[in-house]
């Protein structure tokens, strides 16, 4: 892109009081023609005509989620760079909009500077990320410092059967073991697991395919 082309840029977002001040905050670059919308619909309606280079686009829209919305604007149109502008900082919803095709995510507690470069490195194809969000990015989830535990058979039979809803009575009759036996196993699995509670205990255990 050279430097006296035009660059359309989306703002989707649903608070008017943000939009605004993007958009002051964009003024400054003559280069930039920014269109803002309230909601996913719109834009989507927008790009059936129209080119659009850059999107800052937030994660929670009030007919859209964000993720959602940024695989259907990269299949209408792929050339279309998005940045995710958001307060979310969670590094699951992050990556799944970068595994979605986005180029980029910058934290609305960013300073003006910080947005202004990821959009110049996003526009010239680089990923960008405010400092933030890439300190965010770049620490892995607690899940996946974990190594997953190994089950002994036993332990395996105990943990489906609690997730079946069974009671540590029931299970031991089952067993032939004693509800103590029983007991000592769920715990085993919690302090394997690292879950705090049983519902915790569960959901890990389906992440892990062990459910």
């Amino acid at each position: 892109m050279s430097d006296t082309s035009k660059i359309i840029l989306a703002i989707v977002d649903d608070h008017p009081i943000v939009i605004e001040g993007l958009k002051t905050l964009l003024k400054s670059n003559l280069r930039i023609t920014a269109v803002s919308f309230t909601n996913g619909e719109s834009f989507i309606n927008f790009l059936e005509s129209n080119e659009v280079d850059i999107v800052l686009l937030d994660i929670m829209l009030p007919d859209y989620h964000g993720i959602e919305l940024c695989k259907i604007i990269k299949k209408k149109t792929p050339e279309t760079v998005i940045l995710g502008l958001s307060n979310q900082a969670e590094r699951s919803i992050m990556m799944q909009l970068l595994q979605n095709g986005a180029g980029g995510y910058v934290l609305k507690n960013a300073d003006a500077n910080e947005l202004l470069n990821c959009i110049s490195e996003a526009l010239e194809g680089k990923l960008a990320f405010s400092k933030e969000a890439k300190e965010i990015i770049m620490k892995p989830s607690q899940n996946e410092w974990k190594a997953i535990p190994t089950l002994t058979k036993r332990e395996k039979q105990i943990l489906q059967k609690i997730a079946n809803g069974e009671t540590t009575v029931t299970i031991a009759d089952e067993l032939f073991v004693s509800p103590l036996t029983v007991e000592t196993h769920r715990r085993n699995l919690l302090q394997k697991f690292g879950a705090k509670n049983v519902a915790e205990l569960i959901k890990m255990a389906v992440e892990y395919k062990f459910l």
